[in-house]
């Protein structure tokens, strides 16, 4: 039996008070199934924030994602990583390798990468050892500037081709996801749709539970 299409959420590109989202985010664990979160600070022209306020942030909401038995990983950077005990690293293809990352982290952590279009890099991924692949940016996004555009019939394929777990990523949201559910996602990773939502997280978060129920 399929397992089903879980939430992988993305930290906002910064985060002014950690304090303050550490409140939202236990919001919006506490409103449904989320399987990982994702310490993504960085504009969406791709400056990455500072060391000293990733850390930062990474202390007061590492905490929350324990509570919720939800994964915690820090982008790009796996020395931070392992810094802040993180349960692992999502790397680009610009980033450190994944062979350094997996060095560095250990085999018990979570190393995924982004395969962006291509069925050539997530399987280099996935022979590589990847916990997971990411494809995307299947929707328009203000996030980052996402260099290229999925189709989700990478998804349907990859889910024949391989048992890696597929993250499927950019300009998601619960009006949309239904095609890439079907597909065969196996997470949704989503930021903007949930912490700019008017209801708030945790109607975000409800909101993919049923989109995700009904597809």
């Amino acid at each position: 039996m399929t397992e089903p299409c879980r939430l992988y959420l993305i930290s906002p590109p910064a985060i002014d008070d950690p304090g303050n989202f550490a409140d939202a985010l236990n919001v919006a664990f506490g409103a449904g199934d989320v399987a990982c979160f994702q310490l993504r600070l960085k504009s969406p022209d791709g400056i990455a924030a500072r060391d000293d306020d990733v850390l930062l942030a990474a202390e007061a909401l590492m905490p929350v994602a324990q509570a919720h038995a939800v994964a915690f990983l820090i982008n790009d950077r796996p020395d931070l990583a392992l810094q802040t005990g993180a349960d692992g690293v999502h790397v680009g293809q610009s980033d450190a390798p994944y062979e350094k990352a997996r060095a560095l982290l250990g085999a018990d952590a979570t190393v995924g990468v982004t395969c962006h279009n291509s069925r050539h890099l997530g399987l280099l991924a996935g022979e590589a050892g990847a916990d997971y692949v990411a494809f995307g940016a299947f929707y328009p996004t203000q996030t980052k500037e996402a260099p290229t555009r999925a189709d989700p019939a990478i998804l349907e394929w990859w889910r024949f081709a391989t048992t890696v777990p597929s993250v499927a990523i950019g300009g998601i949201t619960p009006e949309n996801c239904g095609a890439l559910v079907r597909a065969g996602a196996d997470f949704l990773a989503i930021s903007a749709a949930v912490w700019n939502h008017p209801g708030g997280p945790d109607a975000a978060v409800k909101a993919f539970a049923a989109a995700i129920a009904k597809a």
